[in-house]
């Protein structure tokens, strides 16, 4: 179980929109938590040794970052394109533009991320949160494939320990679906598998643990929750921050929870848009790496 009284506020920063933590064991003397700022353009780098958080402005949003396989640096989801990012002692620096998706006016990326057989999947929104303009991809040694459609914001995605299941939110519509994924990346199976009420909030980022928990970041609810593999509600850590937006597990056994959230019309919270970490009392898996 997860021992409230132990959750440490490790940034005391204000980021607008605090999303895409990911754990990178290689970098530092024993791993870094790389976040970002969405909306304020803004790269960090928190290093728990230390306890130092180093950031960068970016001349693009950056919305995700994920490992590539070669080491060679990191596949960055910007706004409206896909770049291969590198980040040194200087900085971040955009080394190629990858792909730029076909996405309707007034869209943006959201939020991503590898499963372990080396696909990225990650989606898109309308940056009012207005329209169902968004949509699911994946991108893998085949190419880029749209794969379901019809998201106000897209958010997640998480893939169960064993690989077979996708899950991936609506964020307005209180809704996280599951989707079976076969040996080749192909998802079938769509069904609702949890569903906010009003007074929980709605679910952002998520990830899944090694015994197939799924936690989820409640955006407006002020809390991160446990569900179990059928969608039962198994435990709920309440923040000091009422928009929290995603979580990933870290640190040299993988059993550090890291928290991030957003200020954004929040001026009456303190604490809003700080980085968060605890020990959930199960261990997190790897990063997946892009093949």
């Amino acid at each position: 179980m997860v021992d409230a009284t132990a959750l440490e506020y490790i940034w005391r920063g204000r980021a607008l929109l605090g999303e895409g933590p990911l754990w990178c064991p290689e970098r530092g003397a024993a791993g870094q938590l790389l976040f970002v700022d969405i909306l304020g353009s803004r790269l960090y780098a928190h290093d728990p040794t230390s306890g130092e958080t180093h950031g960068w402005t970016l001349d693009e949003a950056c919305c995700w970052l994920a490992p590539r396989a070669d080491g060679d640096g990191f596949v960055a989801g910007l706004r409206s394109r896909l770049v291969h990012l590198r980040l040194g002692g200087m900085g971040p620096e955009i080394v190629d533009s990858l792909l730029t998706p076909d996405e309707p006016t007034g869209n943006r990326f959201n939020d991503g991320g590898c499963d372990a057989a080396g696909r990225l999947w990650f989606g898109s929104m309308d940056a009012a949160a207005e329209r169902p303009s968004g949509a699911l991809y994946r991108l893998d040694a085949r190419g880029l494939a749209r794969v379901d459609d019809g998201y106000r914001v897209a958010n997640g995605p998480a893939i169960s320990p064993d690989g077979a299941t996708l899950y991936h939110s609506d964020t307005p519509r209180g809704v996280i679906y599951a989707f079976d994924i076969d040996g080749n990346g192909e998802l079938s199976g769509k069904r609702e598998h949890i569903r906010f009420h009003a007074t929980r909030g709605f679910p952002d980022g998520m990830i899944c643990d090694r015994e197939g928990g799924l936690w989820v970041a409640h955006w407006d609810g002020g809390r991160i929750s446990r569900f179990l593999p059928d969608g039962r509600l198994d435990e709920t850590l309440t923040l000091p921050a009422s928009r929290v937006t995603s979580c990933t597990f870290g640190g040299a056994d993988l059993d550090h929870l890291y928290i991030t959230t957003a200020a954004v019309d929040r001026d009456d919270e303190v604490d809003a848009g700080g980085l968060f970490r605890c020990r959930p009392g199960v261990r997190g898996l790897a990063p997946g790496r892009l093949a």
